[in-house]
């Protein structure tokens, strides 16, 4: 095993990629809630100018893409890959939103983990000298997911007390080689599969809330860290109950809450006020709030300690058809301001 591993599943980088820039865009929804200073642009229109959902989500991440190479004063022809994906079939959002990129393309499926999955993967990338500038991204639409997993929004059909609200959003995060002070990701704890049971597609934050617990100890085990060393541990995205459970699984492992122990889907919302339930879910919230609110908060000073951990519910429609239960996943990644850069 090599020196960068720690534990069983927890990766250090010797040098630690630095976020040059984070970018996100969201809907109209989103642009109401309590993180709305945070966005770069929040839309009026769903559509966001195009003839459909899935095409409106492609241009919201294409968007995002551009802002994001913008602020890190990088041209897209400079970047080495991208990691994206998102909810659709195929991957189709970020294909069509990145087909004229020019940019060698992973695509992913994490389902709401997927930022953490991108973010993993472009640090390894940088870190393992493979490159020196490299995008995460993903993206989600209310609509288009609602007529992927559920049902028509013409139906009309009604919403359990457990459902989340699928964000209409995206995030695009510019890692380079380290050279600069500022936010660095320090290490990466890939998650492993954890099923729980659960079948109703309407509570994934109970079928997710397993997994988070399941990465976060085991990212504090290999590290030899305690969860009070970070500033906040931030999920995405179990929602309300789903954040629930996971702090009674926190208190029955005897683990002591950080500063800040959060989950993007609960941040992004006034959940009674915007009738949304559970709160937040789909790749585009915990990238939302990460590329806006969260590097915010580390650029500021506000935190200089995050880990990072988004959450996926790994399902299809097909497999919730069957009865199958629903797999989770959750990837950790700590992000450290560095204020001395080798």
């Amino acid at each position: 095993m090599s020196g960068k591993h720690l534990g069983k599943q927890t990766i250090i980088m010797q040098n630690p990629p630095y976020i040059a820039s984070g970018a996100c865009i969201v809907g109209t929804k989103e642009g109401r809630g309590p993180l709305k200073n945070w966005f770069d642009l929040i839309s009026n229109d769903t559509y966001f100018g195009e003839k459909s959902w899935e095409k409106a989500e492609s241009t919201m991440l294409k968007q995002s893409f551009g802002i994001a190479c913008d602020k890190a004063k990088i041209a897209p022809s400079d970047l080495q890959y991208i990691f994206a994906g998102d909810l659709l079939n195929q991957c189709t959002s970020s294909t069509f939103a990145l087909r004229e990129s020019g940019v060698p393309f992973f695509g992913l499926f994490g389902a709401c983990s997927t930022m953490g999955e991108g973010l993993s993967l472009a640090a390894m990338t940088i870190d393992g000298g493979f490159a020196d500038a490299v995008c995460a991204m993903t993206s989600s639409h209310f609509c288009s997911a609602e007529r992927q997993f559920r049902l028509p929004l013409e139906y009309g059909g009604q919403r359990t007390p457990t459902a989340q609200w699928t964000v209409t959003g995206a995030g695009a995060v510019v890692l380079k080689r380290c050279g600069q002070t500022g936010p660095h990701i320090t290490h990466v704890t890939t998650g492993r599969i954890v099923d729980a049971g659960i079948v109703d597609a309407a509570n994934m934050g109970a079928a997710m809330a397993p997994a988070a617990l399941e990465t976060i100890m085991t990212h504090l085990e290999d590290t030899g860290r305690s969860s009070e060393y970070y500033d906040a541990i931030i999920t995405g995205d179990l929602g309300l109950l789903g954040h629930n459970i996971l702090m009674e699984l926190f208190e029955a492992e005897g683990l002591k809450y950080p500063k800040i122990f959060t989950d993007c889907g609960v941040l992004i919302y006034d959940i009674p006020a915007q009738d949304a339930h559970a709160g937040g879910s789909g790749c585009g919230c915990s990238a939302s709030v990460f590329a806006g609110y969260i590097l915010h908060n580390m650029l500021e000073g506000i935190w200089n300690k995050v880990l990072f951990c988004p959450t996926g519910a790994l399902m299809s429609p097909t497999t919730s058809m069957q009865g199958e239960s629903i797999p989770g996943i959750c990837h950790a990644v700590a992000i450290e301001n560095i204020q001395e850069v080798q």
